[in-house]
């Protein structure tokens, strides 16, 4: 058998595996913990495989020249996989206590499964089409989490992440057919595939074309003017969902423009030209907004949300720069982004579960009552703000270092002020509530208090999170190396 063959596993296993949830055997709680579970744990050892033994393309079917459907698996498609992998781990572990109060659990757990499959087939995607029928469907996939609720706030949200993620797609269809038109390929390729001469008559078209790529796939990574989803979508989803949909489903949008951008358009097409002024502009506006609408939100959940559109758009500033530096800083933010972020939305959820308080300003003594989860919060708050040895300081100093490094007019050193102006604002919305979750006041009612921790199917994949954002951060070479060896290629 054709090793390359491997790479169906983990994008088939996932939807498989959905289809056989409504088995008779598998409707009682406790074997579907176990199925959920078990699905979940072989899909990344699955793609842990595929990243180890894979080192050719798999052509699946072609539709037409230039046209077909291709799976492969470089460099950065390893890291984003195993990343989705490991996370959908993490989620399913922190959805089974979660869900248990929780109607339609198998509708749950089924689009849990569906959604991963298809952003697996993101990642391996080897052509632009293979990476628009993936983005596609795992926005169709994705969208029942959201939903699942069926309040109409969820209804509303759901809806709104739909609309924002098509659109979106729709504008990077029409990228496809202008690299179709001007292009000598559709596969992925270091530095982009465009045909010189044709392209050099046609480069106003070509440069509309990229930038509106660009603005579409970055709906899905909540960039501004198309942001508005996020805060929407996920305070209605449940915790879990929430996690993925702010964690990893938003890198979703990112690997899209890194592939469109240097794999497809090529970087040296955008470099000085208005397109790379006005992305750079959208990412800037988007991280000092995320963080103010973040600072200024009282609900949890929500203030959780807009802190995503912030900071997911550090990375999209980092790719912006078309600098090696930025864009290996960029990539390790969206690891680092990844393990904290949900690891924030898993303590929402675990807060909302065991003491129903949605608002911050209700979280007073919550640390009294909670310990270890909210000591997971402090310490990726910490992460998060970017300070050392996590990883969120690392991935944010090459970031920087990228920036003042670059030369670009203005934005060599308008980009690192608002991203430290946006650290303080992170800082202000995430330590008050550590704050006010240990240290309640003197007029506290420490009488009331009781210990409502949750179980270890929360507590576990909260403290492996929180243990992902030191080790990022004291050992940032299992990333860098392998990304600034990318970034040298395709720069």
């Amino acid at each position: 058998m054709d090793i390359n063959c491997l790479l169906l596993l983990p994008v088939l296993l996932p939807f498989a595996a959905a289809l056989t949830l409504n088995a008779k055997p598998l409707r009682n709680d406790g074997a579907r913990r176990i199925f959920v579970v078990g699905v979940l744990s072989v899909e990344l050892i699955f793609t842990a495989l595929c990243a180890g033994l894979v080192k050719d393309s798999l052509r699946l079917v072609t539709l037409a020249p230039e046209l077909d459907v291709t799976l492969t698996l470089d460099g950065l498609g390893r890291i984003f996989s195993l990343l989705t992998a490991f996370m959908w781990l993490m989620s399913g572990l922190f959805s089974q206590e979660y869900m248990e109060h929780e109607e339609n659990r198998g509708r749950y757990y089924a689009f849990l499964l569906l959604s991963e499959g298809a952003l697996t087939l993101l990642c391996f995607a080897g052509n632009y089409l293979t990476l628009y029928l993936g983005f596609e469907l795992m926005t169709l996939m994705s969208a029942p989490l959201a939903l699942h609720t069926q309040t109409d706030a969820a209804r509303r949200g759901g809806m709104k992440y739909l609309f924002y993620s098509v659109f979106g797609a729709c504008l990077g269809l029409f990228g496809f057919f202008t690299v179709y038109t001007y292009g000598t390929t559709t596969s992925f390729t270091p530095g982009g595939v465009l045909d010189g001469a044709r392209a050099a008559e046609h480069v106003p078209l070509l440069l509309a074309a990229a930038f509106l790529t660009v603005l579409g796939f970055g709906a899905k990574a909540g960039m501004f003017p198309l942001h508005a989803w996020l805060p929407a979508a996920h305070p209605e989803a449940p915790a879990g969902a929430s996690a993925l949909l702010s964690g990893v489903i938003t890198k979703a949008g990112v690997l899209s423009i890194i592939r469109v951008v240097y794999y497809q358009f090529g970087p040296e097409l955008l470099r000085g030209t208005w397109v790379q002024y006005a992305w750079l502009s959208l990412t800037l506006i988007t991280v000092f907004l995320g963080s103010m609408l973040a600072y200024k939100e009282k609900l949890f959940k929500k203030r959780l949300a807009y802190s995503t559109v912030s900071q997911v758009s550090y990375i999209l500033f980092g790719l912006a720069l078309l600098e090696p530096a930025a864009i290996t800083g960029a990539v390790l933010h969206v690891v680092v982004h990844s393990a904290i972020k949900n690891a924030l939305f898993f303590t929402a959820g675990a807060v909302i579960l065991r003491t129903g308080k949605k608002d911050v300003r209700d979280l007073r003594g919550i640390g009294k009552e909670m310990p270890v989860t909210m000591w997971c919060f402090t310490l990726c708050s910490l992460g998060l703000v970017g300070i050392p040895p996590l990883g969120g300081f690392v991935s944010k100093w090459y970031l920087a270092q990228g920036a003042l490094g670059s030369g670009i007019p203005v934005f060599s050193w308008l980009g690192p002020v608002v991203l430290l102006v946006s650290a303080l604002l992170t800082a202000g919305y995430l330590f008050s509530v550590t704050i006010s979750a240990f240290l309640p006041g003197a007029d506290f009612d420490y009488g009331s208090l009781r210990k409502r921790e949750p179980s270890l199917w929360i507590t576990l994949p909260l403290v492996i999170l929180t243990a992902v954002t030191f080790l990022t951060g004291i050992f940032p070479g299992i990333i860098t190396d392998t990304v600034s060896a990318i970034a040298g290629t395709i720069t």
